[in-house]
């Protein structure tokens, strides 16, 4: 028989088993609705990231694999370049290589244009020919009234000793001091076989410093009528990409005991002759030549003659080869230049 506080009990027991049982499932209910929530939250992540990737690819794969990857960066850097090179292109077209010249670019800068940058390629031990040089047409104020009025800029043109900052590279640092008319060549090693790689590193030295008209490469020992190149000059302005001077051919030698043996003799075909170029006393490019030379310096080849090597650059372009026989200099006097001059007999 049961006592009567026994019996009480079970219905309160009963209520809150219950009660237990109703908030244990109202938890479990919302600890679902928040699972399902989350995860629905994660996978329209995942889907936007997926619709992300396609957009971005192209393609309609829901992941991208690593070869894939390694593709889309390639393409990345490809893109990169291209668009370095159409920024060299713009500039290039902004100096010259176009079918017609701009007026417009003059317009914009009144400062006058000049009309040739001539660099005098010299070599250490050849002072009496830059001094015989300038006492006829480079002394210091006559070099800047031809700047001025001219439209003339002239620099001897020179690099450095192999024993960097010996007697050699100090007398020039010091001859420089005194007349201001030097290009010294910083990267360039004074050498006789390179003389090529040193007119190149001349043009795109003077396309970046100067932006005249043409450039001029001369050697220290022709003399040039100033006057008479500057009247030569003028009537070619109408023609972009003039490469002008004493065109000429010659055989190509390969012996190594000949004076004037060519290391790369054998591609220049079986007939070993050398192409047409403008010999190497003296000739001159327009400024989109010198310009495309200044971009492309590191992967422009020489051969072994400056002369050479410069008519080489050309052949692939669309260039005006201007044969004109007054820059064919000799050993007598020419109304434009003359080779070998008197030192002695000059300014007198």
């Amino acid at each position: 028989m049961q006592k009567k506080g026994s019996s009480n009990r079970l219905p309160a027991l009963a209520v809150r088993s219950r009660i237990s049982t109703l908030l244990l499932s109202m938890f479990a209910t919302i600890a679902s609705i928040y699972v399902a929530g989350r995860l629905w939250q994660d996978s329209q992540h995942r889907v936007h990231l997926i619709k992300e990737l396609d957009r971005i690819t192209g393609q309609g794969k829901s992941a991208i694999s690593v070869d894939d990857t390694l593709k889309i960066i390639a393409c990345r850097e490809q893109q990169r370049r291209l668009s370095a090179v159409e920024t060299e292109l713009a500039t290039a077209t902004q100096q010259g290589f176009t079918s017609k010249r701009s007026i417009d670019s003059d317009k914009i800068n009144p400062k006058k244009r000049p009309l040739v940058m001539i660099g005098i390629l010299t070599k250490f031990g050849r002072k009496k020919n830059r001094d015989a040089i300038r006492k006829a047409w480079m002394a210091t104020g006559a070099m800047k009234n031809m700047e001025i009025e001219k439209g003339m800029v002239a620099r001897f043109v020179i690099g450095k000793s192999a024993n960097r900052g010996d007697s050699l590279d100090i007398a020039i640092d010091t001859e420089n001091s005194q007349t201001n008319d030097f290009i010294i060549l910083d990267n360039h090693i004074e050498s006789p076989e390179g003389l090529p790689e040193k007119a190149k590193l001349f043009f795109a030295h003077a396309a970046e410093k100067w932006n005249a008209e043409f450039y001029a490469k001369v050697n220290d020992d022709v003399y040039v009528n100033i006057d008479a190149l500057g009247s030569t000059l003028a009537a070619h302005l109408d023609k972009p990409r003039a490469y002008i001077g004493c065109m000429k051919s010659g055989e190509v030698f390969s012996e190594p005991s000949n004076r004037w043996y060519e290391q790369e003799w054998w591609k220049f075909g079986d007939k070993k002759s050398y192409f047409r170029h403008a010999s190497g006393e003296m000739y001159v490019i327009s400024r989109a030549l010198a310009k495309f030379i200044s971009i492309n310096r590191y992967v422009l080849r020489t051969y072994a003659f400056d002369d050479v090597s410069a008519g080489s650059w050309f052949i692939g372009l669309d260039v005006q080869h201007i044969d004109e026989s007054k820059f064919c200099c000799s050993s007598w006097s020419n109304l434009y230049c003359s080779l070998k001059f008197p030192i002695d007999d000059y300014g007198k």
